[in-house]
């Protein structure tokens, strides 16, 4: 009933497991549904740019396409994406993160492997499309719509875990298909990559997953509500809005603002690092390696964020990814050896990992978990745009000017903006949502 109550909807998602031994477990199930959505998180990076990013050259160099050719399959990827995201954020209140993640888990898996082999353009642009709306959509929708539902105080902490499980994903991708390239050239990387994501992330988030806490007679982050005048900890009232009503608020718009002015930075640098670093001199491997060390940090930047104290509110964390991400592609203009791209890299690493963690925490935090997937659905829309105009804007910069300086300044710019309307959004007023 309380989960009726809560999302809506009649309880309908069930783990492969007994219902009945969840809540008898010596420990809160909630740290499983945290473990599967982090190898969920590692097998999202098939169709992350920064797995893209080390087979740009070689297939670039095979088939003879142009950068603006290759990017274009990340923006049409990020299209689909925002057209069915509010689609999917319905079905993510209605059935749970389980349905959501092993679906993307298995078609991203299938689509990497099938990517091995790629004959044309259209066969390419077909199957990372299918990887990258994937990524853009129903693994975000799906992740952080679990963490969210299974934690309020300790939201930060797991969503710092999950997004470390994340970056780790794109540490271990770009070096596997790497690897694979080195002795079987990059179809063999598109074939590893393939079956790491089914292998890593199917079976958990088929199995495993639940909805919510209420599905199965446990609360948010484990601890039970106490009667009046007993001791213990009580669960703190979260706000409760729904998409009608988040949507007449200032802070949905100005959160929607910050999206769109880091999201193209994010997805813009990312897929074109490797191939920038190599015109930069930069051997493949000492690029990829540099490609990795960006992952590592945006990895240990999640958890560090994560884990910053309450008391430094969301608005300004994300105030510092803006900042982090406007010092790191300023830096990377002024690459010329392996010291510089490594140091450019910790500090756009470190915004991108405060981006990834933050920025959920954000929508959660402002609107609550009741209707999460419908509302982070919506502003997903704008997020999945903004990732598809990055990638296309370096591209087409890049063909047109022959280097990647004038892309890069203007990443340097939307970051520094996102600063600014990071600091203006404030939390709505949960009075506001009782007025409507």
């Amino acid at each position: 009933m309380l989960a009726t109550r809560l999302y809506g909807y009649p309880t309908m998602n069930a783990p492969k497991l007994p219902r009945w031994l969840i809540p008898r477990l010596p420990f809160y199930y909630g740290w499983i549904i945290l473990a599967c959505v982090c190898c969920a998180g590692l097998s999202r990076q098939g169709g992350a740019v920064a797995t893209l990013s080390v087979f740009v050259s070689p297939m670039t160099a095979e088939f003879h396409w142009s950068r603006t050719a290759i990017s274009g399959a990340v923006s049409l990827g990020g299209i689909l994406a925002a057209v069915a995201s509010p689609f999917l954020g319905r079905l993510l209140d209605r059935e749970g993160a389980r349905v959501v993640l092993w679906v993307a888990v298995l078609t991203t898996g299938l689509a990497n492997m099938a990517l091995s082999l790629t004959v044309s353009l259209p066969m390419f642009y077909l199957l990372f499309c299918v990887a990258r709306m994937n990524f853009a959509g129903p693994f975000d929708l799906g992740i952080y719509g679990a963490v969210n539902s299974w934690f309020i105080a300790r939201r930060s902490f797991a969503s710092a875990i999950a997004s470390v499980g994340q970056m780790t994903g794109l540490v271990v991708l770009p070096m596997i298909g790497s690897l694979a390239m080195l002795t079987g050239g990059w179809r063999a990387g598109w074939l590893t990559i393939g079956a790491t994501v089914l292998v890593v992330g199917f079976i958990p988030a088929f199995l495993l997953m639940v909805r919510a806490p209420e599905d199965v007679g446990l609360v948010p982050d484990g601890t039970r509500p106490v009667s009046s005048g007993a001791s213990g900890h009580v669960v703190r009232p979260e706000p409760v809005f729904t998409r009608a009503q988040a949507v007449r608020t200032r802070s949905f718009w100005l959160l929607s603002l910050f999206t769109l002015l880091a999201y193209p930075v994010q997805a813009g640098v990312s897929l074109h690092q490797a191939p920038f670093l190599i015109e930069r001199g930069l051997s493949p491997p000492v690029a990829a390696s540099i490609v990795s060390y960006f992952s590592l940090m945006s990895g240990i930047a999640s958890f560090g964020f994560g884990v910053l104290p309450k008391r430094l509110t969301a608005r300004w964390k994300l105030a510092l990814t803006g900042l982090l991400l406007c010092c790191g592609t300023s830096l990377y203009q002024s690459v010329h050896g392996a010291a510089g791209g490594y140091l450019a890299a910790t500090f756009f690493g470190a915004g991108v990992g405060g981006l990834l963690v933050m920025l959920p925490i954000a929508w959660a935090d402002y609107f609550g978990r009741g209707n999460y997937g419908s509302i982070r659905g919506l502003a997903l829309t704008g997020q999945v745009l903004a990732q598809a105009a990055g990638p296309l804007l370096s591209g087409v910069l890049r063909d047109a000017t022959g280097g990647y300086e004038t892309s890069l300044a203007c990443f340097a710019v939307l970051s520094g903006l996102s600063m600014l309307a990071a600091m203006l959004a404030t939390p709505p007023s949960i009075s506001f949502a009782h007025r409507y």
